[in-house]
């Protein structure tokens, strides 16, 4: 009982001021010797408040740190726009290490190496990559060649809506002329000559290969080094409490973070089966391409499931003709879509992941913005680990409330 009480006053100790002083003087006469000390002591020990120590959610009180705050998340932001090429990969690099990270601790139960496990990892992430694409590549490819004929037969088609869809242009181009931005003349669109089709095509590829090796090799390393950093933290820590605190911290955040992500992971793949065997059942051609497509569109939530709808409307058109009979595949994705969004996801990830619909509308616009389409796929899982980080640290547990559905 009492090591409780002391170890809580020592947590609660937030100031101690000590003074010390004597001064001995001796005389010594023939066999006599007299003696006289005089001393001071001053001890001042300063406490925490109760109602400090039980605030959960503290918030910054002081301009400078709010300050100061500011200006290190615009400049974070500013480095993270300009060095899009580098920090990508990167992050990345970092969500894919905490999805993977429970299958190589897996393998190191069973007594293989981390290096061997991280191989396989690695190796693993190169064959569901490389698998999709071959898989993909050739229905993907069809239906490209299908889309220049059978747009025009969509719009024969669908000619009743034109005349709503024109009224519609004409009013944004009466609004975007109110706000000026109809004074510039249209420039004439002018079409794309073919050597330089197929040179974009090259520099996308190779950039997307250079960003792919570049990710796998910081994935490598960090499933197999990822530790030392914090190895080397809690050697610099000076006390033991700190060191035990780092490492349950650490622990934790890691596995949350990797729950989360292969929770998800793992919804939108059952998401991509159901709705690639809905697309299968209603004679939809390619139902494993539409699958892929659930599976990644899912990974934006509002946005990706709505931008699925009119991918799937446009494929069972131009695959069933335009019929009520087009809809019905539509209509079962969006099925698939409320029930993931308002059963499972709720009930698998339960309340401590749930995330505000408005801070995750705004994160999906500014990651698009930042990075485009892989900044929209990463948006929800960074807002996520993010909300995971500030909850488990008590001076950003206040935002982390904010983040919460």
């Amino acid at each position: 009982m009492d090591d409780e009480s002391t170890h809580s006053a020592d947590d609660r100790l937030i100031g101690e001021e000590t003074h010390t002083e004597f001064v001995a003087v001796t005389e010594t006469e023939g066999d006599i010797t007299r003696g006289q000390t005089v001393g001071s002591v001053t001890a001042k020990k300063t406490f925490r408040e109760a109602a400090e120590e039980e605030d959960e959610m503290p918030l910054p009180t002081d301009p400078k740190t709010i300050f100061l705050g500011g200006l290190f998340f615009f400049a974070w932001m500013a480095v993270l726009y300009v060095a899009a090429e580098i920090v990508l990969p990167i992050i990345l690099a970092i969500v894919l290490k905490l999805l993977l990270q429970p299958f190589v601790r897996l393998l190191e139960r069973i007594r293989i190496p981390r290096a061997v496990g991280a191989i396989f990892a690695v190796l693993l992430v190169l064959l569901v990559f490389g698998g999709t694409i071959s898989i993909l590549a050739g229905p993907a490819g069809a239906w490209a060649g299908k889309l220049p004929e059978a747009i025009p037969k969509l719009r024969e088609s669908l000619s009743f809506l034109q005349e709503p869809i024109d009224a519609v242009q004409r009013m944004m181009k009466q609004i975007d002329g109110a706000a000026g931005g109809g004074s510039a003349p249209a420039s004439a669109p002018t079409g794309m000559h073919p050597s330089n089709l197929v040179g974009a095509v090259l520099s996308g590829s190779a950039s997307a290969t250079s960003g792919l090796f570049t990710t796998l090799l910081i994935l490598f390393y960090l499933l197999v080094s990822g530790e030392i950093f914090l190895r080397r933290l809690v050697e610099i820590l000076p006390r033991f409490r700190d060191k035990r605190n780092a490492v349950e911290l650490s622990m934790d955040i890691e596995k949350n973070v990797s729950a989360y992500l292969l929770t998800v992971t793992c919804i939108n793949a059952l998401v991509g089966v159901a709705t690639g065997c809905v697309m299968w059942l209603c004679g939809v051609a390619n139902p494993v391409l539409w699958g892929a497509v659930a599976f990644v569109v899912n990974f934006v939530p509002i946005l990706g499931p709505m931008a699925g709808i009119v991918i799937f409307l446009m494929a069972s058109v131009i695959s069933l003709g335009v019929s009520w009979w087009a809809l019905l595949p539509v209509g079962l994705y969006f099925a698939i879509h409320v029930i993931e969004g308002e059963i499972a996801t709720p009930m698998l990830l339960a309340h401590r992941f749930t995330i505000n619909p408005v801070a995750m509308i705004l994160a999906l616009l500014f990651w698009y913005w930042m990075w485009g389409v892989p900044g929209a796929i990463l948006a929800v899982p960074l807002l996520a680990v993010t909300k995971i980080v500030c909850d488990d640290l008590r001076p950003l547990r206040a935002f982390g409330h904010l983040l919460e559905g």
